[in-house]
């Protein structure tokens, strides 16, 4: 399925329990791959003014490989 980086933004993240994660902000692209990375939950730009050290990005990234559909929002594995 191939689908365009700007269709994710916006979009619900779900667990498959159920548990909302959060809104796509900010997509981190791998050029090496040609694929998607990881979907930030907060914009790429807002990260890095934050503090460095509390895991900011690590609490607001979703590594795409967890990704298990796209349609409506992105159901992810737990």
């Amino acid at each position: 399925m191939v689908i365009l980086v700007s269709e994710l933004y916006g979009k619900s993240i779900i667990t498959n329990s159920g548990k909302k994660v959060g809104l796509v902000e900010d997509v981190i692209l791998d050029f090496e791959k040609g694929s998607v990375a990881s979907l930030l939950l907060t914009k790429m730009e807002e990260l890095t003014r934050m503090p460095a050290g509390k895991g900011n990005l690590s609490k607001n990234t979703v590594n795409y490989e967890r990704v298990s559909s796209v349609s409506e929002s992105i159901i992810v594995k737990v």
